[in-house]
């Protein structure tokens, strides 16, 4: 099958009705990961899947599938599947991962060190503030800060890390083409520039309830923890802590009032156990060996030749900001502030190649937030 026509059959397998993810990759585990051997499985079983599965599969809406290959072939636009080397390997590791992600922006960011940024969408001023120092320390300590674009704590921390200069991650509940809410049309413009935005429903979806939640999983999913903001008891942030405790992550909690009915949420999770934080150094040193971890990992799984080469170490040793990184790195440590003054790179820029050469095994972070390069 060529690009276009296995992109078309892919659609086709998602769009399937009654099918969902697990389905899916069921069905792919019996074709051997091919999804044209996929499909015709789920031809012969369409009839145990949902009423309308087998009409869909006979007949798809040629209409609907021409306008989602007209998304893809968009600027910036990819279909990530499962069955691709650089899929977030921290998603396959979750209950009912997805069997692919919609990507506009840039999909390489899904394999970076994520730490989820999530709380009350009415936060308070000190809770937005909070938000906001959290997202802007971690950004700034290479993490790429992800969360769901919603109103209050999202959008805060999305605009905290793109105000830093790095990069940030939306996983949102409609299609990949819609902005929900409305008033979020400029901060998604700048994620998409400036980072990526995520979604495993197709193009057109429109927002509904019941998909958040699903949403929530995979915020969880591709970070290496989750931080709680402010959270009444009936927040949906909850849910994502839950689900991050479910998929084995880190959860983080800042505690607050007692008076603060926001701060509810937070104390219920501490005392079921997530991690008390007041200082997002807090956090990021918690998660340096997971990260670590995760670059090992990343190491085996993206020696692969057809893996894109902006998801690659290899790509790397040509880029130019990198090749500027290692002339101002020499031999001897240097510490972040005279790198940027050596470089003329952002600090934030910086912060997230050195974590990513330190996951590799280029770099060493040593003491003093200073930096060494290894042999080799």
């Amino acid at each position: 099958m060529d690009e276009s026509d296995e992109l078309r059959a892919w659609l086709v397998a998602l769009r399937t009705p009654g099918l969902g993810p697990g389905g899916l990759r069921e069905a792919l585990a019996a074709g051997n990961n091919r999804i044209d051997a996929a499909l015709a499985l789920l031809r012969r079983q369409a009839r145990s899947l949902d009423e309308g599965a087998a009409a869909w599969l006979d007949a798809p809406d040629e209409a609907r599938l021409a306008a989602d290959l007209a998304w893809l072939a968009g600027p910036g636009h990819r279909l990530l599947r499962c069955t691709e080397a650089d899929f977030p390997p921290l998603l396959e590791a979750i209950p009912q991962p997805p069997a692919a992600l919609f990507v506009a922006g840039d999909a390489s960011l899904l394999l970076h060190p994520q730490v989820a940024v999530v709380g009350s969408r009415s936060a308070s001023p000190a809770g937005l503030a909070h938000a906001r120092g959290f997202a802007r320390a971690l950004a700034l300590a290479g993490f790429v800060v992800t969360s769901g674009m919603a109103e209050g704590i999202d959008g805060a921390a999305h605009e905290a890390a793109l105000d830093a200069g790095a990069a940030t991650i939306a996983v949102v509940g409609t299609g990949a083409d819609r902005v929900y809410p409305r008033k979020h049309q400029a901060l998604a413009q700048r994620i998409v520039a400036q980072g990526a935005l995520v979604s495993e429903f197709p193009p057109g979806t429109a927002a509904r309830a019941d998909h958040f939640p699903r949403r929530n999983r995979i915020i969880s999913g591709l970070s290496l923890g989750t931080v709680v903001v402010e959270a009444d008891l009936k927040s949906g942030s909850l849910i994502t802590a839950r689900l991050a405790g479910e998929q084995g992550r880190e959860v983080f909690a800042l505690p607050g009032s007692i008076a603060n009915p926001l701060a509810r949420g937070c104390h219920r999770l501490i005392r079921d156990g997530a991690r008390l934080v007041e200082d997002p150094a807090e956090v990021s040193e918690a998660l340096r060996p997971a990260a670590r971890a995760l670059g090992v990992e990343l190491a085996a799984r993206l020696d692969r030749a057809d893996v894109p080469s902006s998801s690659r170490d290899d790509g790397r040793r040509d880029d130019p900001d990198y090749l500027r990184l290692f002339a101002a790195l020499g031999h001897d440590p240097a510490t972040l502030d005279e790198l940027v003054e050596r470089s003329g790179l952002a600090a934030a820029v910086l912060s997230s190649m050195l974590l990513m050469l330190e996951l590799e095994g280029r770099v060493a972070g040593l003491p003093g937030n200073r930096y060494q390069c290894l042999p080799g």
